[in-house]
């Protein structure tokens, strides 16, 4: 590598020299192209689509669809046999073993009827109908739950009639009613299945700079190509603010495609079917980045803090892989502990950027108050995280191999 450019060009465009060699170096290398251009921010929102997709459709078959059910003792109760089928319930035969059949997913749910159920009912006592199934199986959910709402409809049907045959009013049964009263938008409830989100943008920023991190310190380091570089009369911190310049530019690069793709297969998801709104357009996408700005700065300086202490290019990969577990604490401090956002909340980097993305998906919006907070935080620790970079690239030590 040629290094005395920088000495011909003088101080004053040393940033934009570093910045230039390094995007047009890494553009011709494959690993760092594909991990800012495709695995980040492609890979994800595939994934997402296609889970969704699968599973959403599996869901909507078991509710729309016949769904056979093993049925025991259905000649004690021919009449609410006869209304499973009118539910779209298909009786089948009967199992010796329900319970072993649900656990080895032979069957979603089983049906068994008491042989006394005839006899408790003719005197008009309460009879008992078992729903056999697995909890810990989630694609029987869907089966379970149509079953037993039909089972209860039937139940309060046959209450009322109990009620008038005696000359009373139905009402009677329920003197409280709870009337429910959901005040949950569209696109609220599809926040809740769409709270993955912010960590996939986080990621893809992450993983847009990732391996371009590594090769400007680590991997230099090991090319014993830093040593020359700093060997110029140019200061450390233009050579560094030249090399983060260009990890925030594929950070960015990669996080604009991530919302891009966002923007094209949200289409894809049936949302209406779950009666959700889900707006992932350039409105959204706008949004999401202005937040995101001081994030790609400091997670860049993260990055290249990191990469700074490895002596070796594998060194470095490993430990920035420990760090991408960073980015999904927010995520995982907000599904596990439930807590009403506070506007100072908005400052923590990455706790920030998460409530400001849901605030976004469930059609709140974010205050100017909020968004001023989210930027000012995370920019605060984007500035101290360079000045810690810089201060490493300061020491003689990190232009040395070994």
């Amino acid at each position: 590598m040629n290094m005395s450019t920088l000495t011909k060009v003088g101080r004053t465009r040393a940033f934009l020299t570093v910045f230039l060699k390094e995007v047009k170096e890494n553009l011709r290398d494959r690993r760092t192209l594909t991990s800012a251009f495709l695995t980040g921010p492609l890979l994800g929102p595939i994934i997402l689509v296609m889970m969704l997709n699968i599973t959403l459709n599996r869901q909507f078959d078991k509710a729309e669809k016949p769904l056979p059910v093993p049925v025991i003792g259905g000649q004690y109760a021919p009449n609410l046999i006869a209304s499973l089928k009118a539910g779209g319930i298909v009786p089948t035969d009967a199992i010796s073993n329900p319970e072993l059949a649900v656990r080895k997913q032979d069957a979603d749910v089983v049906v068994r009827i008491s042989p006394d159920y005839a006899t408790a009912w003719r005197k008009g006592e309460p009879v008992q109908v078992e729903l056999i199934y697995d909890s810990s199986q989630r694609d029987a959910n869907a089966a379970v739950e149509r079953v037993t709402q039909l089972v209860e409809t039937y139940a309060r049907q046959q209450g009322a009639m109990r009620l008038v045959a005696r000359g009373l009013s139905p009402g009677t049964a329920w003197p409280v009613v709870a009337a429910r009263r959901d005040q949950a938008t569209a696109q609220a409830r599809a926040a809740l299945v769409f709270s993955i989100l912010p960590y996939f943008f986080v990621l893809t920023v992450f993983m847009g700079g990732m391996y371009l991190a590594i090769d400007l310190t680590a991997g230099e380091r090991e090319r014993q190509s830093l040593e020359p570089l700093f060997a110029n009369p140019v200061p450390r911190w233009r050579i560094l603010a030249g090399k983060l310049a260009a990890i925030c530019t594929f950070s960015a690069a990669s996080l604009l495609i991530s919302l891009l793709a966002f923007a094209v297969v949200g289409r894809f998801i049936p949302t209406e079917k779950l009666g959700m709104e889900l707006d992932l357009g350039a409105r959204f996408g706008a949004q999401v980045l202005v937040l995101m700005v001081p994030l790609i700065v400091l997670l860049a300086a993260l990055q290249s803090m990191v990469a700074a202490f490895a002596k070796s290019y594998r060194e470095a990969q490993t430990y920035l892989s420990l760090l991408m577990f960073v980015p999904v604490l927010p995520s995982i401090l907000l599904s596990t502990m439930p807590i009403k956002s506070q506007d100072w909340m908005y400052a923590v980097p990455l706790l920030g950027q998460h409530l400001g993305i849901m605030q976004l998906l469930r059609g709140d919006g974010v205050t100017g108050e909020q968004v001023g907070l989210c930027l000012v935080g995370s920019l605060v620790a984007a500035v101290l995280g360079v000045l810690v970079t810089a201060r490493l690239y300061q020491s003689e030590r990190l232009a040395i191999s070994g």
